[in-house]
């Protein structure tokens, strides 16, 4: 759906959501921002197959300044706190994005 990249210093937004609320939008980009800022590497929020929101993270081998303890503590920070914006987004996801079957 979205990430931030601190190697290029680059927000990814995919059209694809883009019938989200520019609120949302604001709020996906400063969480990926922030984030890759205090910590370094590279955020992805990803849905899975069955519709689950992932946080991934990802570093080149070659950064010495990437934190992996930081990260872990940072991402179980993002979904202490945003919470209800993450399963608002999986709510989302399943609803228009998934085929449901009756």
């Amino acid at each position: 759906m979205c990430g931030a990249n601190s190697y290029r210093q680059k927000y990814y937004f995919n059209d694809e959501f883009s019938m989200l609320p520019e609120k949302i939008k604001g709020e996906l980009q400063a969480l990926c921002v922030l984030y890759v800022a205090d910590v370094g590497g590279v955020l992805l929020l990803e849905f899975d197959s069955e519709g689950n929101l992932l946080l991934r993270v990802e570093s080149e081998e070659s950064d010495a300044f990437f934190d992996e303890i930081g990260s872990a503590l940072k991402i179980k920070q993002i979904q202490r706190e945003q919470q209800e914006l993450l399963e608002s987004l999986e709510l989302f996801y399943k609803t228009f994005y998934l085929e449901t079957s009756t």
